[in-house]
């Protein structure tokens, strides 16, 4: 059983914990952790939490509220009514061999489930499950969420097995067992079906958990992008205002749906409305509360920009799926209390002065967060510069960016209002068209991962564009863009110390470390990296327009044989295969552009196409573009261009769509040849990434993963500190994941070296422990292939002068290989990282590293082996040995599976590894545990 102790505990109520029997003060002490807020299927906010007994007339309310058939089918008779022996079984448990939970939306129970263990019938390890869900709220997933939730609380408290008694006219109930991935065993027994099953995590309850949490976060997006109705709150008559940008916006933008200004008291024309120019962040000054003129009575006006105003939201007539806020920071919290009566469903909070202006800001945005997902609803913002959706059957631009592109297949998503605003005006000048944007300000709620996911899902969509500044839950990001990238590039910007770095900009050799682990994580997930926001552009519009090659085979025809050169240096240093160069003279006529290119195009030697035009005096061009489209329509091979020197999607170089918008077969056009040839570089890159094997994230045979559990959080320090365990604790610990550490005893005298060396058998190795005499490329602190008792005692006395250890290890000599290291610890930009490479302080100074985010597949593995630059010396580089690297590739994959299995493993080094064409021997290893740092993405699903 895990130690609950370890982790914060609700306490009992104030002025009744000096009056409560033993029973009653456990009902209340229960682990913080299983509270969630949660994902239902129509992507509304749920909130979960373990019940208490102050539930008691909630739980009889809610009873209440059940049908008939309902409770009939809970239990198993008419039930009108709860006994208060059931009620205050119900909450009053002891979070242990029963627990219950309780999932609530604006304070009212929608549903209970609970567990109890059944150990006193002699059922040890087994509980029985049932829950229950208001009517009108089944059909949203929540029986399938409340499984999880008791399933990983069970597993916590030692129990590994739920049993249930279902009527047989109730066969949804085994159907939410059975699709959550687990295997079943029925029994029938008349009128009722007997189900049992094992909750320990599967791959296939993985799966159904990702593709239920990738349905609900995505469904929630959609809510937020495809609202049938808005209201702009801050709505003012003010052009100098940001409710009015916002409402114009909305407005001019053609939204399908009504429009409902808001500008009653305290959030009106001239009191709440943020004064804030486009693109400006709020001061302090400017969010510190309305501004009244003394002694005189506001005016609201009827309308705003001709569309009917009302005081609250609350006075709307209709449904409300949309509120833009766009009040001071000091006026949200009325306002969200409005929304909240409302039931409005998504909310954009474009007002700053929260997390971004320090401690108070910081605690009052947690604030708005709990309120806003007690009411089950989603939030992007605040500080964000809104939302945008292109579709035509939407039409909304609410946001506060004066230019927004046309439609298009491609989905954009930043974090800062300013910098989004240059991305939305940047796209709209090169013919970019966006199908969605999101610019999330301070992701309080709504991130990238939220993104991604639906973005996955949408059939408008193409192709991804991400600017970010951190990401939210690393090891999820890692695993949605795993998935997303194999049907849709995803093209992030990294910036050194921003953008992928959490690391102050000072901080330079840590900066540029991650910049290192960046660059392969992203690698390793199918993500195209770029330097600059000008780059991501130059990839986005050839991923939009053009297809992916097939090769790297590339041609380059052009006008400009000094330009034409130019590309194909590029090219060759950037990955491509630059198989000729076609130089057709200055005065090459659009005939002549046509016919090499359609040659181009149809030979099956050639890939893609890299075209230079220049024009000469008194030549615009027009007739050369058309000859070049012509020439590249239908190909399926990839046409780039510099073309008059200038960027973009040129209308000359245009397809256009049913909505007269630049379509697939458009061929985008780059200020220079070096740009033209990267971008088409990238996009082999990533198509090369498409084609390697998926792989497979497959758990090794001969692991116990409760065992070394236990063992860990035994270790776990009360105080929260992060510690070192011994050599011995880490080699015991890792053998339960099949890591072996060549056998070694740790002694303290010449004797016990000397019986240890005869119980290991001869040859044996004597090393000094101290940090500084470990690993030292003279082998100072080590004295090797000894061949018997007397060498080993003469070893012993020389160390423990040489070093003043006063222990030593004696350790079974390993057969001579190539030494390897393999670390893995969490990152606080990435989460859990592995890394591989050749062993000593020569490889380590070059930083010729190899690093992956975990788990790995087993290609990720593989792959990994063969990534540091020194990895020929495993292949028999210059006569040298050729390793087993299949064993290292298991070793990676055992160690990856241990540090996903248990986050309290704060890092793990086995250093050095001896690899030899037999295999690999680890022969010192060390673990260090704490408690968890980084978001974790196992378990049941839960908002961040």
């Amino acid at each position: 059983m895990t130690d609950s102790a370890a982790e914060p505990t609700a306490q009992v109520p104030a002025g009744e914990a000096d009056d409560v029997t033993p029973a009653i003060r456990q009902a209340w002490s229960y682990p913080r952790h299983w509270i969630a807020d949660v994902l239902a299927s129509d992507g509304g906010v749920v909130h979960l939490r373990p019940i208490v007994p102050d539930d008691a007339d909630r739980v009889v309310e809610f009873h209440s509220k059940l049908s008939e058939r309902t409770r009939y089918l809970r239990y198993f008779g008419p039930t009108p009514t709860l006994s208060p022996r059931e009620i205050a079984r119900t909450t009053t448990v002891d979070h242990q061999q029963r627990v219950a939970l309780v999932a609530e939306l604006g304070g009212e129970i929608i549903a209970v489930g609970i567990y109890e263990g059944l150990g006193e019938t002699g059922k040890p390890g087994s509980a029985e499950v049932a829950f229950v869900v208001a009517d009108e709220h089944q059909g949203r997933g929540l029986g399938p969420i409340l499984l999880e939730h008791l399933a990983g609380a069970a597993a916590e408290n030692g129990i590994t097995r739920f049993e249930a008694e279902v009527l047989s006219e109730n066969p949804n109930m085994v159907v939410v067992f059975r699709d959550a991935g687990y295997q079943l065993t029925r029994s029938f027994d008349g009128s009722t079906v007997h189900v049992e099953f094992l909750i320990d995590p599967t791959e296939a309850q993985r799966s159904v958990r990702n593709a239920r949490e990738r349905a609900s976060e995505a469904r929630s997006v959609a809510n937020l992008l495809r609202p049938r109705s808005v209201a702009v709150i801050g709505a003012s008559t003010d052009p100098g205002k940001v409710g009015n940008t916002l409402l114009a916006n909305i407005a001019s933008g053609g939204f399908t749906g009504p429009i409902y200004p808001v500008n009653g008291p305290g959030h009106g024309p001239d009191t709440g409305a943020l004064d804030l120019r486009v693109g400006e962040k709020p001061t302090a000054a400017r969010t510190a509360g309305p501004r009244r003129s003394s002694g005189a009575t506001e005016e609201r006006p009827k309308s705003v920009r001709g569309i009917r105003a009302y005081p609250t939201v609350r006075d709307i007539p209709d449904p409300v799926d949309l509120a833009v806020v766009a009040v001071p920071a000091a006026l949200v919290d009325s306002v969200l209390d409005d929304c909240l009566a409302k039931g409005v469903r998504t909310l954009v909070v474009v007002s700053g002065g929260f997390a971004e202006s320090g401690d108070e800001g910081l605690e009052n945005e947690r604030r708005m967060v709990a309120q806003v997902r007690e009411h089950g609803m989603r939030l992007v913002g605040p500080n964000a510069l809104g939302v945008a959706n292109n579709d035509p059957g939407v039409a909304l631009n609410a946001t506060l960016a004066p230019r927004i592109p046309a439609t298009g297949r491609v989905g954009f998503f930043c974090q800062s209002g300013a910098l989004g605003i240059a991305i939305l005006d940047t796209a709209a000048r090169r013919q970019l068209g966006l199908s969605t944007f999101v610019s999330a300000g301070n992701r309080a709620d709504v991130s990238g991962n939220d993104l991604l996911q639906y973005w996955d899902t949408d059939e408008a969509t193409d192709v991804v564009l991400l600017y970010l500044e951190s990401f939210g839950n690393p090891r999820k990001f890692s695993r949605i863009a795993r998935r997303v990238s194999r049907s849709k590039p995803i093209v992030a910007v990294k910036t050194g110390s921003g953008a992928m770095s959490q690391m102050r900009a000072e901080r330079a050799s840590q900066a540029s470390f991650d910049d290192k682990v960046a660059q392969m994580v992203l690698e390793q997930a199918g993500v195209i990296q770029v330097e600059t926001i000008s780059e991501l552009f130059d990839s986005a519009t050839l991923f939009a327009y053009q297809p992916l090659p097939r090769g790297p085979r590339t041609r380059v025809i052009g006008n400009s044989s000094a330009l034409g050169a130019l590309a194909a240096d590029v090219a060759r240093h950037s990955g491509l295969d630059v198989v000729d160069v076609i130089d057709l003279g200055p005065a090459a006529a659009p005939g002549s552009f046509q016919s090499a290119v359609s040659e181009a195009v149809a030979d099956d030697g050639i890939d893609s196409v890299i075209v230079v035009f220049v024009p000469p005096v008194e030549v615009h061009g027009e007739e050369h573009a058309r000859a070049l489209v012509a020439a590249g329509s239908g190909s399926g091979k990839p046409i780039v261009s510099t073309f008059l020197g200038v960027e973009g999607i040129l209308p000359m170089l245009s397809v256009f769509g049913p909505h007269g918008t630049p379509v697939r077969g458009s061929i985008p056009s780059y200020s220079s040849p070096e740009r033209a040839a990267r971008a088409l570089a990238r996009s082999w890159q990533y198509a090369r990434w498409r084609e390697r094997p998926e792989g497979e994230i497959i758990r090794p045979d001969g692991i116990d993963p409760e065992a070394a559990r236990t063992a860990i959080l035994s270790r776990l320090p009360a105080s929260g500190e992060t510690i070192a365990l011994s050599d011995v604790e880490s080699a015991a610990i890792l053998a339960h994941y099949g890591v072996r550490v060549v056998p070694f005893r740790v002694v303290g005298s010449m004797h016990e070296a000397s019986a240890a060396a005869r119980e290991l058998g001869f040859p044996v190795a004597v090393k000094a422990t101290s940090k500084q005499w470990r690993g030292r490329m003279d082998r100072e602190g080590a004295r090797l292939d000894l061949p018997d008792a007397t060498t080993v005692v003469t070893a012993f006395a020389e160390l423990t002068e040489l070093t003043g250890d006063t222990a030593l290890h004696v350790q079974k000599m390993a057969p001579k290989g190539v030494g390897t290291v393999i670390r893995a610890s969490d990152n606080p930009a990435f989460g859990p990282v592995i890394s591989f490479g050749l062993s000593g302080a020569t490889f380590e100074l070059l930083g010729d590293i190899g690093y992956r985010a975990v788990p790995l597949s087993d290609v990720d593995a593989a792959e990994l082996v063969t990534t540091p630059r020194s990895a020929p010396l495993l292949t028999g580089y210059r006569g040298g040995p050729t390793v087993d690297q299949d064993a290292l590739a298991e070793l990676l994959q055992r160690i990856s599976t241990f540090v996903d299995d248990i986050p309290e493993v704060r890092e793990v080094i086995c250093d050095p590894i001896l690899a030899t064409p037999d295999g690999a021997a680890v022969l010192s290893a060390t673990i260090r545990i704490g408690p968890v740092p980084s978001a974790v993405d196992a378990g049941p699903r839960r908002l961040a």
